[in-house]
């Protein structure tokens, strides 16, 4: 069939949705389900920005898909109802700091944030105190209490240190009229262990831990959703369950459990099916997994590469048995000197095992040894198919074959 015939079919035919963009990660449903405490919490914290009072600082961590940022978009909107009812001037301004030329560097994050109030500053050429200059100027102009959102804060503080965090907590001293609250979001457990003593106080004057998820509550997600996103009868019987169960093991992804179901009804689409099956669901999870991960690797920096691939061959040496932080250095320094790479601190690479247990490309489970410290249990998660295929891309892009 040609192109044209291709399209020109698919037109005319009747979509399995209804509404898809409710399976989409930049939906925001009308309720979090399974967050209520944690929304509530949020909320609380927030409620003072009514009265132009400053918020406390909020830290909130958990892994990736707990309804995290959802919880904070939702307890935002609704404090924006209020806030334009009763002409109150609170000001939410959200950045994502994993997007490039928005928070790589400080000047372009407070250019990024001035620019919420409708104030350009040029991507380059001016002196960083002099972008601050602007920036305060401009935040001045009217009283105001501005919370600023940084979603995956650990991706700003990795890319450009914890001393932006720092300035930013302390802005309040400077400013007559406005007065800033943060609230920084994480996907990684152990990122506020890691901030500098100063920042670390400054910034979390309070936390919220969010838990995973578990299969039921997944269910219950994927279930309102559907109802939302897909149209009736076209979900076989087990497909959100085995879905959950999916994410579950994911480490309780509920954004990732969302995307599965919809590229499961992509893929009925294609074959031009009424009716979802198991047999697309499964093949979502492979083209997904493979996708996510390979693209994850590719977009790692090679020392982080280097880590990874000696996770895979000492996997391979130990087969079934349960490999530790040591055992990965000891090759990576080796693998380091075959490259003519500068070797990490381990310290530094038990760090960068961490983010793989994140990735959910391993688990790696924390355990002590008494006086002789801390070491992580390390196990690949990933399929023997996504497992060889990270293998072939690492060792071409080192030449190690």
């Amino acid at each position: 069939m040609s192109i044209s015939n291709f399209l020109e079919t698919f037109i005319k035919k009747e979509s399995l949705f209804k509404n898809k963009a409710a399976l989409q990660s930049s939906y925001i449903p009308e309720e979090i389900l399974h967050r209520d405490e944690q929304t509530a919490l949020i909320a609380k914290i927030l409620a003072p920005s009514l009265r132009l009072e400053r918020p406390s600082n909020l830290f909130i961590y958990g892994k990736t898909g707990s309804g995290k940022t959802l919880s904070v978009q939702n307890t935002i909107k609704h404090i924006e109802v209020i806030a334009n009812r009763e002409q109150i001037p609170v000001k939410f301004v959200y950045i994502n700091c994993k997007l490039k030329k928005v928070a790589d560097t400080e000047y372009r994050l407070i250019a990024e944030i001035t620019r919420f109030f409708g104030k350009e500053i040029p991507p380059t050429g001016l002196p960083t105190d002099e972008v601050y200059k602007i920036f305060y100027r401009t935040i001045e102009k009217e009283r105001r209490v501005i919370v600023l959102v940084l979603d995956e804060i650990d991706q700003l503080v990795k890319k450009i240190g914890d001393e932006i965090i720092y300035n930013l907590t302390r802005i309040n001293t400077e400013l007559k009229n406005s007065q800033l609250s943060i609230i920084g979001i994480s996907n990684d457990v152990m990122f506020a262990d890691n901030l500098d003593p100063r920042v670390k106080s400054s910034l979390s004057e309070e936390e919220l831990v969010f838990p995973s998820y578990n299969a039921m509550q997944i269910q219950d997600i994927l279930k309102k959703r559907s109802m939302e996103a897909i149209k009736d009868n076209v979900m076989e019987d087990g497909v959100i369950a085995k879905c959950a169960a999916y994410a579950a093991r994911e480490h309780g992804d509920a954004r990732r459990a969302l995307e599965l179901l919809r590229v499961a009804v992509e893929l009925a689409e294609r074959k031009n099916l009424i009716a979802v099956t198991l047999r697309e669901l499964d093949e979502a999870e492979e083209k997904i997994e493979k996708d996510r991960v390979l693209d994850m690797v590719v977009a790692q920096p090679k020392q982080f590469q280097l880590v990874l691939y000696a996770i895979l061959l000492v996997s391979e040496q130990h087969k079934q048995d349960i490999i530790f932080t040591g055992d990965i250095y000891d090759l990576y320094k080796t693998l380091c000197a075959k490259t003519n790479l500068r070797p990490l601190t381990q310290r530094r690479v038990s760090d960068v095992i961490g983010e793989f247990d994140i990735s959910g490309i391993i688990n790696a489970r924390v355990i002590s040894k008494g006086r002789y410290g801390r070491t992580r249990e390390i196990k690949l998660v990933t399929s023997d198919v996504v497992t060889s295929k990270i293998k072939t891309l690492l060792e071409n892009s080192f030449n190690l074959l």
